[in-house]
């Protein structure tokens, strides 16, 4: 609430809020019941919980939202997960907003730990989460099922990259208060499908993100280039007018093959551009914190971008 108000007042106009949930693997219940009651009128049904020997407990929003007026957006992927996933079957059944993305990851499991004298402990699944218009939010396991190996399934049958390959079933289909249709079966559906970049797949950029090459490049080059940079007053002005030149490019990828040991023969302009975006907005990151690093991505974010056109 405190980023929203402080979103408010450099935007007093401000009719649309896109809320991010991409990556997000949850938190406590009660937090997202807090989050999703900003965005609902009071007693609205958030989330429910039940189980063999359980009994239904219902959770309500307790007051009028103060952004139940904004429109909204939720951006989710396959690693939204458990009180994310909360959240925006809270917004999604209550007509509230549209989820934009990939279908979430599906963890919807109310455990409880019992204490045993040896001071080891056991959690004991004891219910499920549900959304307000019934659907469980817990995908399939147990036997048969290659719980852990999902993500390489969505893959191998296309779900992350064409629409019609996501999986509904139509005996879990269930309607919103306002008509509209949404399943179950596990994870929250979107209401419009993003297909997953391809570029995030990057050999090259891989590397260089996860032997941490990119990041001490930035690093580096901000604290030798601190009075040069100082001219950039904002993150925005940064993004306007300051370029990842080929010459920065060129010693990022020279020096990332001599520490890394591999030969990179054939680098395609759309990896190029990648990592020449990437590194961008590492430097304004290192400028601005995560705004800066935010600023210079999500202008070319597919997700974004679809929120904004619609």
């Amino acid at each position: 609430m405190t980023g929203v108000n402080k979103l408010k007042k450099e935007r007093p106009g401000l009719k649309k809020l896109v809320l991010d949930l991409r990556g997000n693997g949850g938190g406590y219940l009660t937090s997202a019941i807090q989050i999703s009651e900003e965005f609902l009128s009071k007693d609205k049904l958030v989330v429910y919980t039940q189980g063999k020997s359980q009994p239904t407990r219902k959770y309500f929003s307790s007051k009028n939202g103060s952004l139940r007026s904004l429109q909204l957006d939720i951006l989710m992927n396959e690693s939204s997960a458990s009180a994310s996933e909360i959240l925006a079957g809270a917004i999604q059944d209550n007509d509230r907003g549209n989820i934009i993305g990939r279908r979430s990851f599906g963890k919807g499991l109310v455990q409880e730990q019992m204490d045993l004298p040896d001071k080891s402990a056991v959690r004991l699944t004891v219910a499920r989460y549900y959304t307000p218009t019934g659907r469980s939010i817990q995908k399939p396991y147990g036997n048969g099922v290659d719980y852990a190996g999902d993500f390489a399934h969505r893959m191998e049958t296309g779900e992350l990259v064409y629409a019609d390959s996501v999986k509904v079933i139509d005996s879990l289909k269930f309607k919103t208060p306002g008509g509209k249709t949404v399943y179950g079966g596990g994870g929250i559906v979107p209401d419009f499908f993003v297909p997953i970049d391809s570029t995030d797949f990057s050999l090259l950029l891989g590397s260089l993100v996860y032997s941490g090459e990119i990041n001490q490049f930035a690093f580096d080059y901000v604290d030798g280039n601190r009075e040069q940079l100082a001219k950039y007053k904002s993150a925005i002005e940064f993004a306007k007018n300051f370029t990842v030149d080929d010459k920065m490019y060129k010693r990022l990828i020279s020096k990332a093959i001599s520490s890394e040991k591999a030969a990179y023969k054939f680098i395609t302009p759309t990896e190029t551009a990648a990592i020449k975006l990437r590194l961008k907005a590492l430097i304004a990151r290192n400028l601005w914190g995560q705004q800066g690093y935010y600023t210079i991505l999500l202008p070319t974010d597919p997700m974004i971008k679809k929120s904004i056109k619609r």
